[in-house]
């Protein structure tokens, strides 16, 4: 081992960066939550006991895929095989795990989060709900896992929400939109019976967006810029 903060240097620095940007929107409470992401067979992950809202890029561990510290002194996080599992089992880029405070709050009561907006389909529709299990042990890994399956994004019930993603910054994007989709739910469960949107109107919204390339800037035609 060694504590060389050469050893994914920038990783570790944006890992820091994500959980102070995280914290300063609310979704990673003292030292509540953790932040991981992986390069090759390397993970940098948030250390235990840290306050992320401060993080630093030392109090940010790597580790390797079986969990063997590689550089850093500072244990990482009890969830450690939380974020392994989600490597492994869907060889993605990054994963949060928040206790943000709609999210928990309705982890507590739904046994599954309904596609009640098509943005929603950014994280693969509805978000299962985990069973709950003890923090930082094997049955939350795996009932966590098995809820992520076909997802980005699961809710934990009495504890928080898990997202993962190809790059760290899609990752906190999921997050922040899964908060978002929770407070809508809770705001519209309040005024009545919550609709959701149907298969038939998920999938005309995933042609719509194929159709438009939507979510990205499109440069307005020479001929009709000439009009304007």
């Amino acid at each position: 081992m060694t504590d060389s903060s050469a050893v994914l240097g920038q990783e570790r620095a944006a890992v820091a960066d994500a959980c102070r940007r995280l914290g300063a929107e609310g979704l990673l409470i003292g030292t509540a939550g953790n932040v991981s992401v992986r390069v090759e067979d390397r993970v940098a992950i948030t250390a235990t006991g840290a306050v992320l809202a401060r993080l630093t890029p030392e109090q940010v561990t790597v580790v390797d895929l079986d969990g063997t510290i590689v550089a850093g002194t500072l244990e990482p996080t009890s969830e450690l095989d939380l974020h392994l599992g989600v490597y492994r089992r869907y060889g993605t880029g990054a994963v949060v795990h928040t206790h943000a405070p709609m999210a928990t709050a309705l982890s507590c009561v739904l046994d599954e989060l309904p596609c009640i907006h098509y943005q929603l389909l950014n994280l693969g529709g509805s978000v299962r709900v985990a069973p709950y299990a003890t923090f930082g042990t094997p049955e939350l890994a795996e009932s966590v896992l098995t809820a992520l399956e076909g997802r980005s994004a699961a809710l934990m019930a009495n504890h928080g929400a898990v997202t993962h993603a190809t790059t760290l910054d899609k990752a906190v994007e999921h997050a922040q939109l899964l908060e978002w989709a929770c407070g809508v739910h809770q705001y519209a469960a309040a005024l009545g019976p919550v609709r959701v949107l149907d298969e038939h109107q998920q999938l005309a919204v995933v042609e719509a967006a194929i159709a438009r390339n939507y979510g990205t800037t499109h440069p307005v035609p020479p001929a009709q810029e000439g009009n304007r």
